[in-house]
């Protein structure tokens, strides 16, 4: 390789207490650090913002590291020869919790830890290597140690936007960040009437300024008196925290802008995981002559990349730029599967980028430039601005992509516009590529999720649970790249059908439910202005100037009677409801009442009898109806289990699992009382 690439091991552990996994055996664990330094000049670099401004080595090389924690099989002869590579989720590791049913944990250690064990009975090696770099330890996040890129001597220094929302009464002090897990960039002033603060109800709202005397950069420390004063405070002026003494109002949309300095090369995150990946798969030592730490019974065969929401995006956009080919032209990761990044690509390889905000949304961070164009993985032209691109353009190095979206994607994420064109007609998707809508299903399903929470929202949390899909799509991945066995064809909804529709006909679908209030619209994209040089990666208009208010058509899924979705992967507990299950929940009062919040679902529960169906006048079926008893609920669950099975979206091995949580009707998500 022409970068070159250090592993030091710190801790070799033996994993679930040595536990079997099938034919796989016992498994290891293994923590360490991957040590990069890449030639800035060479074209493998190319296009990474700042790095000509970072510092080098005596070689003329940049130096960087990062975290690396491996599972794999104890003896190498008896692993499948296939690398699986989870992105995580801001330093969180994520992979064995959504695909094994396991408790979501940073520091894997334990049997409980591996879940039902699927990764680990099909004898993948699991792998972990931090990318994000502006993250803060704390919490077993992996984490990056970066170059900050200067002006030669000189300070880089530039405009920061950050929006601060927060739930509760009494929080004064705030990272500059916006998030406690993240660095912030320093301001170069810590005089406030050098910056601007507003603050607005709605996004859409104007922005009113609060005073210069009514805020700080400083941060409020507490502690214990002397003398028996009781407990104390200071307030200690901070470059990386702003500190508003009459507390931040819940609910309100506050927008600080302020001039930062010392941004880090962040895009050098997509080098890590391109070379780091491209060594384990290839190489069997490292630039100090040390065994590559997966090898043993030869190169590995295949590798596979997963990422959900933000992480989704960043294998959107490293697809995008190029970073699936190594630095000597190979490819990387043969498959990837990127979970809930709805339309985004990663805002990461720019000046002063905030790695860990979440993309935009119609109440949160709407103004976030995650959602550029190119949208879709096939091309098409940008009726907006005459641009046409494609997210695949590379057929040498671009791997197979499965891109699976819940239906908070298509409400909250502008998930029509990975399927259609920017003026919302369906676009075929190439060949390399399967596009699946899972139907009425969360944006975060944790597998292990308890009784459903309704928090400031209106209605209680989307309790749809559909780890089963990514177990049977990644087998079906390997199928796939392995032996060119094609998978189940994309599950969309679309114009054609009239299974994708707009907000009017939506409206006229959705049932009239007694005391449930609907969304005004999905989240719209407004075509943006983030300045002259947004396209090198240096924003300098904060705010942005909204060009185009109508913006890129938005669409959304079409539903049948009860408000379910129609199109898409029905999971069994979809396809025999006991509930309208949304991908949007509306913000309650105090909290900007009717906007739709954050990424959160919702579950509406069905009326339970005939006489409660009447009394309510709710116009869908009741349980009592529908099923019967619990037996006739179990018996459905199965037979929409076992069509899941033939259409090769589920295992048959988790036919037991959904029949097992049906039996008490899928307590605690659901408590019907029949």
């Amino acid at each position: 390789m022409s970068n070159g690439i250090a592993i030091d091991i710190h801790q070799r552990t033996a994993f679930a207490g040595g536990c079997a996994f099938g034919e796989a055996g016992s498994y290891e664990r293994l923590v360490g650090r991957a040590r990069f330094a890449v030639d800035p000049d060479a074209p493998a670099q190319a296009g990474i913002v700042d790095l000509d401004k970072a510092p080098r080595n005596r070689d003329g090389l940049i130096e960087f590291a990062a975290d690396l924690c491996i599972l794999k099989p104890a003896d190498p002869a008896r692993t499948n020869g296939r690398l699986f590579f989870d992105y995580g989720n801001r330093g969180n590791k994520r992979a064995v919790q959504y695909f094994c049913d396991a408790p979501g944990c940073n520091d894997p250690m334990t049997l409980e830890h591996a879940g039902n064990g699927y990764l680990f009975r099909r004898g993948y090696t699991v792998v972990w290597g931090a990318w994000q770099g502006d993250l803060l330890r704390g919490d077993g996040r992996m984490v990056m140690d970066l170059p900050v890129a200067t002006d030669g001597a000189a300070p880089l220094t530039g405009p920061v936007r950050t929006e601060f929302i927060v739930a509760q009464e009494g929080q004064t002090t705030l990272p500059l960040s916006g998030w406690v897990s993240t660095r912030s960039h320093p301001t170069v002033s810590r005089d406030p009437s050098k910056a601007r603060l507003t603050r607005r109800r709605y996004p859409e709202d104007e922005r009113v300024e609060i005073a210069p005397d009514a805020w700080q950069f400083a941060r409020l420390e507490t502690g214990l008196g002397l003398d028996f004063q009781g407990g104390e405070q200071a307030i200690v002026e901070s470059d990386a925290h702003i500190y508003m003494p009459g507390g931040f109002e819940p609910g309100w949309i506050y927008e600080l802008v302020y001039e930062a300095r010392d941004p880090l090369v962040l895009g050098l995150g997509y080098v890590a995981v391109r070379d780091l990946v491209s060594f384990l798969k290839h190489e069997d030592c490292d630039s100090e002559g040390r065994a590559n730490p997966v090898a043993g019974a030869g190169p590995m065969e295949k590798a596979y990349a997963f990422g959900r929401s933000q992480t989704g995006r960043l294998i959107r956009d490293a697809i995008y730029r190029g970073f699936n080919a190594d630095a000597i032209g190979r490819k990387v990761f043969d498959g990837v599967l990127t979970h809930v990044a709805g339309c985004g690509r990663m805002w990461m390889n720019h000046r002063f980028a905030n790695v860990v905000v979440p993309a935009g949304q119609q109440y949160e961070d709407h103004d976030n430039a995650a959602d550029s164009f190119p949208f879709s993985y096939a091309a098409c032209t940008d009726h907006l601005t005459g641009k046409t691109d494609a997210i695949c353009k590379r057929s040498e190095s671009d791997p197979l992509i499965f891109h699976t979206q819940s239906a908070t994607e298509y409400w909250q994420r502008r998930g029509s516009l990975v399927h259609t064109d920017t003026r919302g007609n369906d676009l075929e998707q190439p060949a390399g590529v399967r596009v699946y809508f899972w139907s009425s299903a969360p944006h975060v399903a944790d597998p292990n999720q308890g009784a459903p929470v309704r928090g400031i929202c209106q209605n209680l949390s989307n309790v749809v649970q559909t780890s089963m899909l990514f177990r049977a799509l990644l087998d079906a991945m390997d199928r796939w790249a392995s032996d060119g066995i094609a998978p189940p064809p994309s599950r969309i909804p679309s114009r054609s059908d009239g299974s994708l529709v707009g907000m009017e006909e939506w409206r006229k679908q959705f049932p009239s439910v007694p005391g449930i209030a609907i969304p005004r619209e999905p989240s719209a994209l407004p075509l943006y202005d983030f300045g002259p040089e947004a396209e090198d990666g240096i924003q300098s208009t904060l705010p942005p100037e909204v060009v185009d208010p109508d913006g890129y058509t938005v669409l959304v899924p079409a539903v049948d009677a009860d408000g379910n979705d129609v199109a898409g992967v029905r999971v069994p507990m979809v396809a025999a409801p006991l509930a309208t299950c949304t991908g949007w929940n509306l913000r309650g009062r105090g909290h900007g009442v009717g906007a739709m919040h954050e990424f959160t679902g919702s579950t509406i529960p069905l009326p339970e009898t005939e006489s409660m169906r009447a009394a309510t006048g709710d116009p869908r079926p009741s349980i009592e109806q529908r099923y019967g008893d619990a037996e006739g609920y179990v018996a459905t669950i199965v037979e929409a289990a076992q069509r899941l099975v033939a259409d090769g979206l589920m295992l048959e091995e988790d036919i037991a699992r959904v029949e097992e949580r049906a039996r008490t009707w899928s307590r605690p998500l659901h408590d019907v009382r029949l």
